[in-house]
C-alpha cells in the first residue's frame, strides 16, 4: 500500500508540473506570436517599397543588363541544381509542424529536376528529413527572437548565394509553413532566385504612389546596376526573413492549437485536482 500512495504522490506531482508547463508553453507561444505579426506588418511595408523601386528599375534598365548582372551574383553551371531552404522548428510540442513540412519539401523536390541540396533551418526538422531519405548541406540554428532573425539571414544568404563551387545554383527556393486563417497554417515555396519573369513583368506595371516623378539615382554609371543589385540584394533579404517570420509564427501557432495533446494533459490535471480535494 505504502508504495501505491507513493506511486500516486509521484504522478501528482508529474501532474501539477505539466499543468505549469502547458500554461508556460501556451503564454509563451501566444506572446511570439504577436511580435512576429507585428514584425510581418512592417515587412510588408518595407517590401512594398523595395517592390516599386525595383519596378522603376525594370522600367529603365535594359532587360539583357539586368540578366547580366544577376548571372554574375553566382558562377555559370553546366548542370541544373537547385538549393532548397527548408524552416522548421528546434523545439517540440508542435505537432505534425515539422511532418507537413518535410511532406511538402519531399513533394517539392520530386517535382524539380536535376540535382539538389537541402540546407534546414531548426535541428527537429533537420530528423524529419533526414529519416524521409533526404541528404542535408546544413542545418542553421533557429533564431529565439525577432532581433537574432538578421544573423540567420545574412548566413543563409552567404552559405547558399556564395562563391564557393559547392553554391553554383541555377535555383533557389524556400520552403515554409504561414499562417493562413485564425492559427491554421500551410506549407509554401518561394523560387527566391533567378528572379521570376512574370513577377518582374507585374513590377514594372505598378503605379507609381505619389505624383512626384522617380527616377534612378546612378543612372549614368553603368546604366544605374549598382542601383538595381542593391535593390536586389533587399529584396533577397526581406524575402528570406519574410519566410522565417512566417515560420515562426506558425511554429508559435502550432503549439496553441495542440488540442489532442493538451487534453490528455488535462484529462491528468484534472484527475489530479480531483484527488487533491
Amino acid at each position: 500500500m505504502r508504495q501505491t500512495i507513493a506511486s500516486l504522490e509521484r504522478k501528482i506531482k508529474v501532474a501539477g508540473d505539466l499543468q505549469t508547463v502547458v500554461h508556460t508553453m501556451n503564454a509563451m507561444a501566444a506572446s511570439n506570436i504577436g511580435q512576429y505579426d507585428k514584425s510581418k506588418k512592417s515587412l510588408s511595408d518595407y517590401y512594398r517599397n523595395v517592390e516599386l523601386s525595383l519596378g522603376l528599375c525594370f522600367r529603365e534598365i535594359s532587360i539583357k543588363s539586368i540578366t547580366n548582372d544577376l548571372i554574375s551574383l553566382k558562377k555559370d553551371s553546366t548542370s541544373k541544381k537547385s538549393g532548397v531552404v527548408v524552416f522548421g522548428s528546434d523545439q517540440g510540442l508542435v505537432g505534425q509542424f515539422n511532418n507537413i513540412i518535410t511532406e511538402y519539401t519531399v513533394k517539392t523536390l520530386n517535382n524539380l529536376p536535376g540535382n539538389h541540396r537541402v540546407w534546414s533551418v531548426g535541428d527537429r526538422v533537420q530528423g524529419h528529413l533526414l529519416d524521409a531519405g533526404l541528404e542535408l548541406g546544413g542545418t542553421f540554428d533557429l533564431p529565439n527572437s525577432v532581433k537574432a532573425i538578421t544573423p540567420l539571414v545574412g548566413q543563409i544568404l552567404v552559405e547558399t548565394l556564395g562563391y564557393d563551387t559547392e553554391s553554383n545554383f541555377d535555383e533557389l527556393y524556400l520552403i515554409y509553413n504561414h499562417i493562413t486563417a485564425g492559427a491554421a497554417y500551410e506549407s509554401t515555396s518561394m523560387k527566391l532566385f533567378p528572379i521570376d519573369k512574370t513577377w518582374r513583368s507585374n513590377l514594372t506595371q505598378q503605379d507609381w504612389p505619389t505624383q512626384n516623378l522617380p527616377e534612378v539615382i546612378g543612372m549614368e554609371k553603368a546604366m544605374g546596376l549598382p542601383t538595381f543589385k542593391a535593390l536586389i540584394q533587399e529584396y533577397l533579404f526581406v524575402s528570406v526573413f519574410r519566410a522565417c517570420t512566417e515560420s515562426l509564427a506558425s511554429e508559435n501557432a502550432s503549439r496553441l492549437r495542440q488540442t489532442s495533446i493538451n487534453e490528455e494533459l488535462f484529462d491528468v490535471i484534472s484527475g489530479f485536482e480531483a484527488l487533491s480535494k
